[in-house]
C-alpha cells in the first residue's frame, strides 16, 4: 500500500498537484482551505471511533493529550454528546484514571502508542471492553496481554482511514466540529518558512497543526 506524499511517493509539497478526480472532494462554500486540510487528521479520529463501534452510551478514555489524541476527543464530545470522555497524561495510573472517570471504561484509545500507555489502557479497560491502538509510537513493546486476554479485552489496530472525508466535510459545513483552534501555526510557502515550519512541528511543544498558506 502506498500513500500520496509519503516516502517513497514524493511530490505533494507544491502549489499544484495532479490527483484523480474520483479521489477529490469539493469543499462546501463555508469551509476554508485550512479547514478542509484538517479533514485528513480528523479522519483518523472518525475511523478510530468507527472501528471501536462507539455509541451514545459508550464510556471512553483517551490516552495522550497530543494532536492524535485530540481527534477522537472531537468526534466523541461533539458528535456523541452522551459519551463520557477523558484525556489523561501518559503518567496517570489506573486507579487515578478510574477514580476520575467514575465509571467502567468501555473503550480506551491509546493515542501515544508507548508500552506504558498501552499497559495502562489494557489494565484500565473493563472486562469485555476494547483498546484501540491509534498512536504509532514503538514498533515493539512489552504489555500484559495474558491478563487482558483472561478478561477478554479486544485490541484493535488503527491505521489511516477509509470513506471518512464526506462525513468530516459535513461536520465542518454544519459547524458541528470547529477545527480552527487546532491550527496553531501558519507559514508562507517559501523555502525559508517551509524549513522553519518543519522545525516547529518537530519540536512539538504547543504546536498542534502547522499550516502552509499558498
Amino acid at each position: 500500500m502506498k500513500f500520496f506524499a509519503t516516502p517513497p511517493v514524493h511530490g505533494s509539497l507544491a502549489d499544484q498537484v495532479v490527483h484523480p478526480a474520483d479521489l477529490c472532494f469539493k469543499l462546501p462554500e463555508n469551509v476554508s482551505l485550512e479547514e478542509g486540510a484538517m479533514c485528513e487528521p480528523l479522519s483518523v479520529g472518525v475511523h478510530a471511533c468507527r472501528r471501536a463501534n462507539i455509541g451514545p452510551e459508550t464510556n471512553v478514555l483517551i490516552m495522550g493529550a497530543g494532536p492524535i489524541g485530540l481527534w477522537p476527543r472531537l468526534w466523541v464530545l461533539m458528535s456523541l454528546s452522551k459519551v463520557s470522555a477523558s484525556i489523561q497524561d501518559v503518567d496517570d495510573e489506573v486507579d487515578k484514571i478510574q477514580k476520575a472517570m467514575g465509571t467502567e471504561i468501555d473503550v480506551t484509545f491509546d493515542c501515544a502508542g508507548l508500552g506504558k500507555t498501552m499497559t495502562t489502557a489494557l489494565n484500565a479497560t473493563r472486562t469485555g471492553g476494547k483498546v484501540c491502538l491509534v498512536g504509532m509510537g514503538h514498533n515493539e513493546m512489552t504489555v500484559p496481554l495474558t491478563p487482558a486476554a483472561a478478561r477478554e479485552v479486544d485490541v484493535i489496530g488503527i491505521f489511516r482511514y477509509k470513506d471518512t472525508w464526506p462525513l468530516c466535510l459535513e461536520f465542518l459545513r454544519s459547524g458541528k466540529i470547529d477545527v480552527k483552534p487546532l491550527i496553531t501555526h501558519r507559514f508562507r510557502f517559501s523555502q525559508r518558512e517551509v524549513e522553519e515550519a518543519f522545525e516547529v512541528s518537530a519540536r512539538g511543544g504547543n504546536a498542534i497543526k502547522v499550516m502552509f498558506n499558498l
